[in-house]
C-alpha cells in the first residue's frame, strides 16, 4: 500500500497544480481586463498516516516523536488580490477609474451587482449602464435646485439630455472696484472765453458764436455755444449762452444777455473794461452772479450744469477775429463705469450700466441705467443717487443716498418688470475710495438666461454635474459605492461584475470621499493588477511541481513494476 500512497500523492500534486495553472493562465488571460483582480492558489496538506505514535517522556526514558507519513495535498484557498490597479487616461468622461477599496453598484433586473469596471455610457433612456449587459449604474438624483437627497437610498442613475434651466431674472447686482480719491469734480467747473473780437467800424447788429463741450453732474456731454452780438454803441456786445444735447436741441432756457465793454487802454488796444471785468469775477464789487451759469436737472440723467465763465481777458479791435473757448482746460472728464449683462424673466439680455462722477471730495454720484432698446417705451431708464466715502476711503452703506438702493424698468418682449437690488458694499469690500486708479466692474450678478444641457463633469466625489449653454452648472446626481468587509467573499459572475455571498458581509453603501475612503477619476480607466512578471515565475513554479509530481507517479509504478517482477 505505501506505494499506492505515493501514487496518490503525485496525482493530488498532479491535480492541484493544474489548478495553479488553470488560476495563472486565467491571470493572463485577462492582464489587460479593466478593473480585474488577479487570484492566486495556496496549498495545504492533506490527512497524514500513522507509522508510529509518539510516547510522553518519563523519569527514567526519553519521550519518542510520532511517525506520519503524508497522503498527499490540497488547495487551502483561491484569493483575490484586491490591490489597487493603475490608471489609463481615456479622456471619456463616463470612464471612471476608483481610487481606494469601494464597488460600483449595479442594478440589472432588479438584482445588485459590484464592479470595478467603469466603462459606462448613457444608453437612450440618459441611463448610466454597463453598456455590455445593461446594468444600471446606481447612485442619487439631485432635486432641481441641484441638492443631493440625504441617506443612501440606490435609485438608477438618469440624465435627462434634453434639460433645460428656466430664465431666472436678475434680483441682484454686488459691485467692487475704487475710486480715485484725487480725481477731478466731473462736472465742468470753468469756462475761459479768449482772443479778439474784430471790430469792422460798422454797427449792424451781427453775430459771432463760439463752441465747447462741457459736462453736467453726471457726465453727460452737451454743446456750450456762446453768441456775441454787436449792440448799438461802439465796442460793445451782448454775450448770451446756450447748453445743447447732441441733436443740438436746447436743454435749457438761454442765459440773460450780458453787456460788456470795450475801451482803448492808451496804446490802441481795446481791452475789457473794468465794469466788464468784474461781470466775470467772483472776488469782485461788481460781480453779476449771473455769469455763474446755472442749469438744474437738464438732459435725460437730469444732471445740473453749474460753471464760471471767464471773459476777461478779450480784446476788440481791428485785426484779425481770433476767439476761442475751453472748458477747464479740455481736459477729460473724470467718469468711472462699469457694466454688466442682467436677464428678464423671459432669459431676455439687457446691458446695465453703473457710472460714478465726482461732485465733491469724498462724494459721489451714481446712476444706472439700461439703453432705451430695452424697455417698453423705448426711452431708457435711469436712476441715480449719491455715495458718500468716509476719510479713510471706506465705505458705511448709511452714507448711501437713498439707502438700499434699487434699480427698475419694464422690460421689452412681455417679461414681469425688473427690480435690482444694488450693493456697493461695506467697508473695504466693494467699492472704495483710495489713490488707486478708478476702476468699476460687477462681483456677480444673479440672473441668468434659459439654457440647455451641453455637457457634463464628474467630479472625484461622483458628483454628475450639467454644464449648461448659459454657462451655468448645477448638479445632477452623485454616484454611490459599496465597500465589504471580506472583499475575498465576492464571487465573480462575469461581465466584471461580483456578487454578495455567503461570507462577504452584507454591502454598506456610501458617497464617496472620507465616508467610503474612495475617489473616483472621471476619463480614466482602472487597469488589471495582474503583474505579468510574477505571473511567469508562477507558471515557472507550477510547472516545475507539475513535473516533480509526475515524476514521483512514474518512480512509484517502477517500483510497482519491480514488485511485480518478482513472480517471475
Amino acid at each position: 500500500m505505501a506505494l499506492l500512497n505515493s501514487l496518490f500523492a503525485g496525482v493530488s500534486g498532479l491535480r492541484n497544480h493544474q489548478s495553479m495553472m488553470d488560476v495563472i493562465g486565467n491571470n493572463i488571460a485577462n492582464v489587460n481586463t479593466i478593473g480585474y483582480k488577479g487570484s492566486r492558489v495556496t496549498f495545504s496538506d492533506t490527512f497524514n498516516q500513522f507509522v508510529k505514535a509518539g510516547t510522553n517522556p518519563t523519569e527514567t526514558t526519553g519521550g519518542t516523536n510520532t511517525f506520519q507519513i503524508g497522503l498527499g495535498m490540497k488547495i487551502n484557498s483561491i484569493d483575490r488580490n484586491w490591490n489597487q490597479g493603475t490608471f489609463e487616461r481615456t479622456g471619456i468622461t463616463t470612464d471612471l477609474a476608483l481610487q481606494g477599496p469601494g464597488m460600483f453598484v449595479l442594478d440589472s433586473n432588479g438584482e445588485q451587482f459590484y464592479s470595478r469596471a467603469g466603462a459606462f455610457i448613457f444608453d437612450g433612456f440618459g441611463k448610466l449602464v454597463n453598456p455590455q449587459n445593461g446594468a444600471v449604474v446606481q447612485g442619487k438624483i439631485a432635486n432641481d435646485d441641484g441638492a443631493i437627497p440625504p441617506g443612501n437610498n440606490l435609485e438608477d442613475i438618469i440624465i435627462d439630455t434634453n434639460l433645460k434651466l428656466p430664465a431666472v431674472a436678475t434680483s441682484s447686482i454686488s459691485w467692487g472696484g475704487n475710486l480715485k480719491s484725487n480725481s477731478d469734480v466731473t462736472r465742468t467747473e470753468s469756462v475761459v472765453l479768449r482772443g479778439n473780437l474784430q471790430n469792422d467800424g460798422t454797427l449792424d447788429g451781427s453775430t459771432t458764436k463760439v463752441s465747447t463741450t462741457i459736462y453736467d453732474t453726471f457726465g453727460e456731454k452737451y454743446t456750450l455755444e456762446v453768441t456775441y452780438t454787436e449792440t448799438a454803441n461802439a465796442n460793445e456786445y451782448d454775450m448770451t449762452w446756450e447748453v445743447l444735447d447732441e441733436s443740438r436741441a436746447s436743454v435749457g432756457a438761454s442765459a440773460a444777455a450780458i453787456t460788456v465793454s470795450f475801451a482803448d487802454d492808451g496804446s490802441g488796444n481795446f481791452v475789457m473794461t473794468d465794469a466788464s471785468k468784474e461781470l466775470f469775477d467772483p472776488n469782485a464789487t461788481g460781480y453779476n452772479a449771473n455769469t455763474a451759469v446755472v442749469f438744474n436737472g437738464v438732459g435725460p440723467s437730469s444732471g445740473d450744469i453749474l460753471f464760471q465763465i471767464d471773459a476777461s481777458t478779450m480784446t476788440n479791435n481791428t485785426t484779425t477775429q481770433t476767439l476761442s473757448i475751453s472748458a477747464d482746460g479740455n481736459r477729460t472728464p473724470n467718469i468711472v463705469s462699469g457694466s454688466v449683462t442682467v436677464f428678464d424673466s423671459l432669459g431676455n439680455s439687457h446691458q446695465l450700466t453703473l457710472k460714478f462722477t465726482k461732485i465733491d471730495t469724498n462724494q459721489w454720484t451714481w446712476t444706472v441705467s439700461v439703453p432705451g432698446t430695452s424697455t417698453v417705451t423705448g426711452q431708457g431708464t435711469l436712476t441715480s443717487g449719491t455715495i458718500a466715502f468716509n476719510a479713510d476711503g471706506t465705505l458705511d452703506p448709511a452714507n448711501i443716498s437713498p439707502n438700499n438702493p434699487q434699480f427698475n424698468f419694464q422690460p421689452v418682449g412681455g417679461a414681469n418688470p425688473v427690480v435690482i437690488d444694488l450693493n456697493f458694499g461695506s467697508g473695504f469690500s466693494g467699492v472704495t475710495q483710495t489713490s488707486s486708479s478708478s476702476v468699476v466692474s460687477a462681483l456677480s450678478q444673479d440672473g441668468s438666461a434659459a439654457a440647455s444641457l451641453s455637457n457634463i463633469n464628474i467630479d472625484q466625489y461622483g458628483n454628475i454635474v450639467g454644464i449648461f449653454s448659459n454657462g451655468n452648472s448645477r448638479t445632477l446626481a452623485q454616484l454611490m459605492v459599496a465597500t465589504f468587509t471580506n472583499l475575498n467573499g465576492l464571487i465573480s459572475v462575469g461581465d466584471n461584475m461580483y456578487s454578495a455571498y455567503a461570507n462577504s458581509g452584507e454591502p454598506r453603501i456610501g458617497s464617496l470621499g472620507e465616508e467610503t475612503g474612495t475617489t473616483v477619476q472621471s476619463g480614466a480607466l482602472e487597469q488589471s493588477n495582474v503583474d505579468l512578471s510574477e505571473e511567469f515565475t508562477k507558471m515557472i513554479v507550477s510547472q516545475r511541481g507539475f513535473q516533480a509530481n509526475a515524476r514521483v507517479i512514474s518512480t512509484a509504478d517502477n517500483l510497482l513494476q519491480e514488485i511485480t517482477n518478482l513472480i517471475r
